[in-house]
């Protein structure tokens, strides 16, 4: 019998089935991912080191979807406004992935070109160091948050008789979970760019 020409594992394959679980339940395990992939648990290991590395590599493929400015641009904060916008939108696609984030050291060279521009971008505005950082973290965890948001249920709050009037006028305004959630991430960002420009000031 002739050899298959691909082979049947490979990191992004592991990736992809690992990336269906966690969108699916939140979480995964070796064994579950062995199975979804048709072979055996110690098969992943030929591929990667453990469940850390694949965590990384999910981040990775989220990651990667994620524009960054074709060239240097002095407007900062246009290039922190869509790489911030293009990172809502892939992680509000996979918002199960992001708690299991959050407990994992960044290592995803993928991952850290996007912080690389970030970075760049603030230098440029004049934050210091310490200043720049704080400005990444900011960032990343508006839109980590914003992301999650996405993914909120259709009714977010359910407000009863005791609730106040302006609540209710709020919830009152019907906007659906789509809507309310993108505009609340433009809102929010935009609030956010403008506060960080006046530290510069």
């Amino acid at each position: 019998m002739a050899r298959p020409t691909k082979p049947k594992l490979s990191t992004e394959a592991i990736a992809v089935a690992a990336l269906s679980l966690v969108d699916a339940q939140g979480e995964f395990t070796l064994p579950q991912l062995a199975k979804t992939l048709n072979v055996t648990p110690s098969s992943l290991y030929n591929h990667v080191s453990g469940k850390d590395e694949i965590i990384e590599l999910m981040r990775g493929r989220a990651m990667a979807a994620i524009s960054l400015p074709s060239g240097e641009t002095e407007d900062w904060q246009a290039t922190v406004r869509q790489i911030a916008i293009s990172y809502w939108q892939s992680y509000s696609q996979h918002p199960r992935l992001i708690p299991l984030l959050t407990s994992h050291t960044v290592r995803d060279r993928t991952t850290l070109r996007v912080y690389d521009a970030l970075a760049e971008a603030f230098a440029r505005a004049g934050f210091p160091p310490a200043d720049r950082l704080h400005a990444i973290t900011i960032i990343d965890s508006f839109v980590l948050g914003s992301a999650m948001d996405a993914a909120a249920p259709k009714v977010v709050w359910e407000a009863d008789e005791s609730s106040g009037a302006e609540f209710t006028e709020a919830l009152a305004a019907g906007l659906d979970v789509e809507q309310r959630a993108r505009r609340s991430f433009e809102m929010g960002l935009e609030l956010i760019l403008k506060g960080l420009a006046q530290t510069r000031r």
